[in-house]
């Protein structure tokens, strides 16, 4: 008996691409500030094809979502960007409009409830009291601001975490099991940001010259310029035998001219083909190889510590064995410093808003070897290594794996 031919199946690519869109999950990430954007993002570009994200950040640009996904909400532009490491930030932010910024976040997530299937705070305790406010019962909420090392949950803070969120990733075993206390699914593997350092495309071992190399990380906010001409004054006096190659990794935010104009340097637009060069700045005695803030990992890479007034950023250099000098003025709220200091310990050396003493922290470094291998074991040793990214993926099904 004769059998009948199979007939072939013809199974257009609209066809699979609309079964695709069947078993696509969308994902709402929310963030609130450069660091936690650049984070978030990272997390993002680890999601396999068929997770669909869209990224809402509740302060600024959200630049650090270009090319990885969209980004909705409306924008909010507050003068702090959300830092509060300066006295009386809340209040100036309040006083020039922040409030009026707060009722069109609201009316956007209350729009967004039932619209994704999960929904992602990254960052502190912003977005968890926004979602909650709005009707949120399911968040997951990945805190990467609370360290266990210093403030711990207040109650209102634990009591709005378990009534808004599902689960929850903490930095540190003290945080997670306060939350467990209160029923809430919380476990702590370990520093996200040491996983979502990020690296772009640039050769920053190739323009070494000297024995030593720094990078200079200014921050992202108003203080910016100030923050690197003090940086580039405390460079100056060094020595010329003993300068060390210098790195600015550059937020995406801040204006480059700003910068050489308060450092009284000059710009040199000769580029390589690399699409995170930025150039140089030099005054013909000191040069500064810039590079795009998505580029920071190759500068870290390639540099023996930092000068950092950053926030995410210097602990992610500490992190990798980099120690840090931060200065801090009159207009910095020490509380914060201390309590930062509680984790970082010797790994970050902090010294006055004044040149001379920034110079010295500098030279200090820079002559002693063993303080250097020394300041950054304790900063690897605080901070943690990687290893949450895949756990955290793991715990929400999403691996690419």
């Amino acid at each position: 008996m004769l059998q009948r031919p199979l007939r072939r199946l013809n199974v257009s690519a609209e066809a699979i691409e609309l079964s695709e869109a069947a078993t696509r999950q969308r994902f709402l990430i929310i963030s609130n500030g450069h660091g936690e954007d650049a984070i978030a993002a990272q997390v993002i570009s680890q999601f396999p094809s068929s997770i669909e994200a869209d990224a809402y950040p509740m302060i600024g640009s959200g630049k650090a979502y270009d090319g990885i996904c969209r980004v909705v909400g409306p924008r909010a532009s507050l003068a702090s960007e959300g830092w509060r490491n300066v006295k009386g930030s809340l209040r100036r932010d309040i006083v020039n409009g922040g409030l009026l910024t707060v009722p069109p976040a609201l009316k956007f997530l209350r729009k967004m409830r039932g619209n994704y299937d999960r929904v992602i705070v990254v960052g502190d305790m912003v977005g968890v009291l926004a979602g909650l406010v709005t009707g949120y019962r399911d968040l997951v909420y990945i805190d990467v601001y609370k360290t266990g090392a210093a403030r711990l949950y207040s109650g209102l803070e634990r009591k709005a975490i378990a009534k808004a969120c599902s689960l929850v990733f903490c930095r540190a075993e003290n945080l997670s099991a306060m939350l467990r206390e209160d029923g809430v699914n919380a476990s702590a593997p370990g520093n996200l940001m040491m996983d979502t350092i990020p690296h772009g495309s640039y050769d920053a071992a190739s323009r070494r010259r000297s024995a030593l190399a720094v990078t200079l990380l200014p921050g992202s906010r108003a203080l910016t310029a100030e923050s690197f001409a003090l940086q580039i004054n405390g460079l100056r006096q060094v020595v010329p035998e003993l300068m060390p190659d210098i790195f600015l990794a550059v937020a995406g935010s801040v204006q480059i001219d700003e910068l050489a104009k308060a450092a009284g340097l000059q710009r040199s637009h000769h580029l390589s083909s690399e699409p995170d060069d930025l150039g140089q700045l030099t005054d013909g005695d000191i040069t500064v190889h810039m590079a795009r803030g998505r580029a920071m990992g190759n500068l870290l890479a390639t540099s023996d510590f930092v000068l950092s007034q950053a926030g995410t950023a210097t602990i992610q250099s500490l992190g990798l064995g980099k120690p840090a000098i931060t200065f801090i003025n009159q207009r910095d709220r020490r509380s914060r410093f201390e309590d930062e200091q509680k984790l970082f310990g010797d790994a970050r050396l902090v010294v006055d808003a004044d040149v001379d003493q920034l110079g010295s922290a500098i030279i200090r470094l820079i002559g002693n070897p063993e303080l250097r291998m020394r300041l950054g074991a304790i900063g690897q040793n605080n901070i943690g290594g990687q290893g949450a990214l895949t756990a955290i993926l793991n715990s929400l099904g999403v691996s690419k794996t």
